[in-house]
């Protein structure tokens, strides 16, 4: 498949801007990228990483997905006002079409993407949700190439070393010694992650992204917590039983998860080669096993170790293939 490096040169994630291309433009092979695409992808990288282990706190006394709808619901209020501040209320202004294709990115990225997440890691290791969620990359490799964009030898044996590597995770949850169920809510939530960043590049969205951005959270997050009320997981939910460090980790999935990284990572998905951005799955892993390992004690298994690496090798050799490509 081709593998466009883009370098909006003029383009920067702050402020938004009305300029911003719905699509990235490829650049010739080799053209540089831009300094303001790798800031983002920091931000993503680290960032991201690290909200594995605050879905993992904040789950132990909060329902899931109440808990994830209201994280986006806050994050995309927020991201709204800040918008409207900086650029006036006619930046939020979009078409009956463009918010219709944000509403369904939203609720494929955040509900079935990330709330199925959440949900998961109330029985599996925050580490272990996301090694199995490194193998996004090769999804969307198999979606480009039912789409009539032929992978290249190498992004192909990526493809298969990342399916090979899921098989070994899954083998936690076949011996029992974790919960199978939560590692088939992730296997299905990288698929939903996958389609909705696959999807996002090819629907008519918002020009600015992160009015874009601001839509999706509000639908996903409304989506989440329609879901939460269906499951019932207001019944008994008493606030003062929460605990003060689950409270925390919220607060910083609404700053950090929600408001910064997935604005950076809805700028990328517009801005940058899809090939590029995913490379975030095979950096997000090794932070969130070391962040489980060192805060939480979660154990660093045969399979897990055996499993995510050849996740991150297979996702390397995909992303190093779409690069040259």
């Amino acid at each position: 498949m081709t593998s466009p490096a883009a370098e909006p040169a003029s383009e920067v994630p702050s402020p938004p801007s009305s300029r911003t291309p719905v699509t990235a433009v490829p650049a010739p092979a080799g053209r540089r990228i831009s300094g303001a695409i790798w800031a983002a992808l920091a931000i993503v990288y680290v960032v991201w990483g690290s909200t594995y282990l605050g879905i993992r706190v904040v789950v132990e006394t909060m329902p899931p997905f109440l808990s994830a709808g209201g994280r986006f619901v806050v994050a995309g209020l927020l991201l709204a006002a800040i918008i409207a501040w900086r650029q006036g209320i006619g930046a939020l202004k979009v078409t009956p079409r463009q918010l219709g294709s944000a509403a369904l990115v939203g609720v494929l990225l955040l509900l079935g993407g990330n709330g199925l997440v959440v949900l998961a890691e109330t029985s599996i290791p925050s580490g272990l949700a996301a090694l199995l969620i490194a193998v996004v990359p090769a999804w969307v490799v198999v979606l480009k190439a039912l789409f009539g964009e032929r992978p290249t030898l190498g992004g192909l044996a990526g493809v298969l070393m990342g399916l090979a590597g899921l098989a070994v995770l899954t083998l936690p949850g076949l011996t029992g010694a974790v919960h199978m169920g939560g590692v088939l809510l992730v296997v299905l939530a990288t698929l939903m992650w996958s389609t909705g960043s696959f999807t996002s590049s090819r629907l008519p969205m918002p020009k600015n992204p992160f009015t874009a951005s601001a839509y999706e959270m509000l639908a996903g997050g409304l989506a989440c917590a329609a879901l939460g009320l269906f499951r019932g997981e207001q019944h008994g939910l008493d606030l003062g039983e929460i605990s003060t460090r689950s409270w925390v980790a919220w607060a910083y999935l609404v700053l950090f998860g929600s408001l910064i990284a997935f604005t950076a990572y809805a700028w990328l998905l517009q801005t940058a080669p899809l090939s590029l951005v995913a490379t975030y799955a095979y950096v997000n892993p090794v932070v969130a096993v070391l962040l489980g390992a060192l805060i939480l004690g979660e154990a660093l298994t045969l399979p897990i170790a055996l499993g995510g690496a050849i996740v991150v090798l297979g996702v390397g050799l995909i992303v190093s293939t779409e690069r040259r490509g």
